[in-house]
């Protein structure tokens, strides 16, 4: 587990390096009208780090076999306001969140890593593999944000092909 929460640690300093220095049209920006821009990935970062992962590897090592209560991410867009939420300040949130959550990982000591509970969708889920799955989507959301990145770059004009296909 400890390589696991040292990466997920890690991976702070490249949230914050990926969406740091982003000007508020770059914030906006959809590379289509049905996809998330960029402050809603940052607070949806926020969100799924308190309300999503934390808790539920929180509840499998706490109350196993008892299922989680249910939540939809998606409704969390508009029930929550993404897009009246300040960028600089739910990226600076998300940080912190971060800290607290692999702080809170570290203090876990001989953890029951394999409680677990019956998820509807995903069937049995331990705690263990809830955080493997954080990890996981850190490394989806680098993915769509370097992508987010290259949009804008290549939105702004001229051809990027000299730096190879993408």
């Amino acid at each position: 587990m400890e390589r696991i929460i040292t990466q997920l640690a890690k991976n702070k300093e490249v949230f914050r390096n990926l969406l740091s220095n982003v000007s508020e049209e770059q914030q906006l920006w959809r590379p289509a009208p049905e996809k998330w821009c960029l402050l809603e990935i940052v607070c949806h970062l926020y969100d799924e780090e308190l309300d999503d992962f934390r808790f539920r590897v929180k509840w499998c090592l706490e109350r196993p076999g008892e299922p989680a209560p249910r939540f939809d991410q998606i409704a969390w867009v508009t029930e929550r306001k993404y897009m009246e939420q300040d960028y600089h300040e739910m990226l600076g949130k998300f940080l912190e969140v971060r800290d607290a959550s692999v702080a809170w990982l570290r203090s876990l000591k001989d953890a029951p890593w394999q409680n677990s509970f019956q998820h509807k969708r995903f069937g049995e889920m331990s705690a263990e593999l809830f955080l493997r799955n954080w990890l996981a989507h850190d490394y989806l959301h680098m993915r769509q944000i370097l992508r987010y990145r290259f949009g804008i770059l290549d939105n702004e004009g001229g051809s990027l092909d000299y730096a190879g296909r993408w």
